[in-house]
Parts: C-alpha cells; sequence; structure tokens
C-alpha cells in the first residue's frame, strides 16, 4: 500500500480503480449502470463536481493558505514558493477551471437547460433555471478571471514571463485582488448549483 501512495499517479490510478470495484459491486447487486443518455449525463455532472473540486480547492488554498501567509516566510525561501509550489498549482488551477466550465457547459446541454440557464430562467419562469444560470454565470467570470487575469498577472509576478521590478508587484496585486474576487464569487455560486439541484 505504502508503494502506491508514495506516487500520485499510482494513488490516482488506484483511486480510479476502487471507482470501477464501486460500481461493478453496486451493478452486481442489482443497480448495474445502464449506459444510455442519463447515465452519461451523471458521468459529466460527476466530472464536473470532480473538477470544481480541484479549482475551488486551489482557490481556497492560494486564498485561505498561501496569500496570507507570505509575509510569515522568510525572504530566503520564498522562491520555494514563487518558483516550484505557485506554478504547479496555477496549472492545475486554471486547468481545474477549465474542465469545470467545459464539463458543466456539456452537462447543461445534455440535461436540456443550457439555453434556459444561460437566459437565467426568464425564458420559461422555472426557479432551478433561475438558481443553475446564475450560478453558470458567476462561474463563467470567474472562469475568465482565472484566464484572462489571474494567470497573465502570476506569469509577470512569478518571473515566468519578463518584467521589471514594479510590473512584477502590480501584477501580484492583480492576481491577488483577482483571486479575492472569485474567493468571493465562490460562495454564491456554490449555494447556486447546489440549489439548483437540491431545492428546485
Amino acid at each position: 500500500m505504502a508503494n502506491i501512495l508514495n506516487n500520485l499517479q499510482s494513488t490516482v490510478i488506484a483511486g480510479i480503480v476502487l471507482l470501477i470495484a464501486i460500481i461493478v459491486v453496486v451493478g452486481l447487486a442489482g443497480h448495474m449502470p445502464s449506459f444510455d443518455h442519463n447515465w452519461f449525463a451523471f458521468l459529466f455532472r460527476y466530472l464536473h463536481v470532480l473538477s470544481g473540486v480541484m479549482w475551488i480547492g486551489l482557490l481556497w488554498y492560494f486564498n485561505f493558505v498561501q496569500i496570507p501567509n507570505m509575509g510569515k516566510i522568510p525572504d530566503e525561501q520564498k522562491p520555494a514558493i514563487g518558483k516550484v509550489i505557485a506554478p504547479a498549482a496555477l496549472f492545475w488551477f486554471r486547468w481545474g477551471a477549465m474542465a469545470t466550465i467545459v464539463t458543466g457547459l456539456i452537462l447543461a446541454w445534455m440535461s436540456g437547460y443550457i439555453v434556459d440557464a444561460i437566459a437565467l430562467g426568464l425564458t420559461d419562469g422555472v426557479p432551478k433555471h433561475s438558481a443553475i444560470g446564475i450560478g453558470m454565470w458567476l462561474g463563467a467570470i470567474m472562469w475568465f478571471n482565472v484566464w484572462f487575469i489571474i494567470w497573465p498577472a502570476q506569469q509577470r509576478a512569478l518571473g515566468i514571463v519578463d518584467a521589471d521590478a514594479e510590473t512584477k508587484a502590480a501584477s501580484a496585486r492583480t492576481a491577488m485582488l483577482f483571486s479575492r474576487t472569485n474567493t468571493l464569487l465562490s460562495f454564491p455560486m456554490l449555494y447556486a448549483m447546489v440549489s439548483a439541484q437540491n431545492i428546485y
């Protein structure tokens, strides 16, 4: 077991194998997936939630752990964060955001509510479509912030892209402010998404 847990790739593969084993065991108990439209819609909901956990988990890591504690780290140790931890975290952060929005749009399309949700339920007056639509729009704003504001600013701030000291400092502040904006939006976004599935 230690060999599996010592390697991230092995751990992820083991998690997928365990997932498949659970699907088979439940199937043998008389609930085998039918692999029809509803099952694939469920699969995209699962992938959407999985991607969202990666994205929002890293967003909260940055805002609840990394940013508040950067001032406590001695200057000689900060390069470890800026050159190793932050670039790796930002990779999973931005691709988690991309996977979340793509799987969410596919799910909305497969479930037949994409147009009504984008219109915030104003086309049909269904509260579920209003709630999921608000969540989708907030998620889209957050995704835009990640890809078109936070990531370009972080590239300058971390020295991935050449920039002078003043630009680096301004870019770090921009990235922080938009990351905080996404943290602010994450609370109503998650409420809208969960309420759409469980209240309406």
